[in-house]
């Protein structure tokens, strides 16, 4: 029933912020794309897409083969714009958050996470941490502990003030006992990722674009930033 009511109160807010909202996410979308595609085809950077190439062909490369394609601007390029990722994916949290709450939001909003920028990477580390801490003894205690810091971006935003460590460990008490409720809401979605996926496979251009996650990605994040909302509400009750 949370689910329901939920996903119905994102739909009302998305069409009440339209048109707005989708250009928005056209840009985060179109964003985070970009990064993930120069991830693998800036210059000087591995060259991912030969070797998938060869071995898509059924060539056996050995690790001297993987290695020599090694650039070290490269790969130090790489991991700035994998550093980026997560703050684009802050500030689209902040952006939902403000439709979930009916304030005003600006464009500029997309960058917020930019501002907290040391604060949203070091829990953007810590966490992708602990989860593969976790994901060492069971695949499953992985998972739970992805729900278990599901929140931390998200109390950033409310307190600032709060730093990285006391932003997860508050996480961690309000999805006590709600872990299950999250995943079966991100379960609700799995049609629509699916078919975004299907879409985007089809596509044929020389540079994919995700086109339906323009309307994936506002429903689904203004949805957990309701999430959010409501189990504030309990902890205050």
């Amino acid at each position: 029933m949370l689910s329901s009511i939920l996903k119905a109160n994102s739909r009302k807010l998305i069409f009440e912020n339209s048109p707005r909202v989708f250009f928005i996410s056209f840009m985060y979308v179109l964003f985070v794309t970009v990064v993930a595609w120069l991830c693998v085809r800036l210059p000087g950077n591995i060259n991912a897409q030969d070797i998938y190439d060869r071995l898509a062909s059924g060539e056996m490369l050995g690790l001297g083969v993987i290695y020599t394609n090694f650039r070290p601007v490269g790969v130090f390029l790489a991991i700035i714009l994998l550093m980026i990722q997560p703050i684009l994916d802050a500030g689209f949290v902040s952006y939902c958050m403000k439709i979930s709450r009916k304030q005003s939001t600006e464009f500029k909003d997309l960058f917020n996470g930019f501002i907290f920028f040391l604060k949203v990477l070091s829990i953007f580390l810590l966490t992708s941490l602990y989860i593969f801490l976790w994901s060492l003894l069971l695949f499953i205690p992985g998972i739970v502990a992805s729900y278990r810091y599901r929140q931390a971006y998200y109390i950033l935003f409310d307190d600032p003030e709060k730093g990285a460590i006391q932003c997860i460990n508050e996480s961690k008490l309000l999805m006590n006992g709600k872990k299950l409720e999250l995943f079966i809401l991100d379960m609700t979605f799995l049609g629509w990722y699916v078919i975004d996926y299907i879409v985007f496979l089809l596509m044929p251009l020389p540079f994919t674009f995700p086109i339906l996650s323009i309307w994936i990605s506002p429903y689904v994040g203004i949805t957990r930033a309701g999430f959010y909302e409501s189990l504030v509400e309990d902890v205050a009750v």
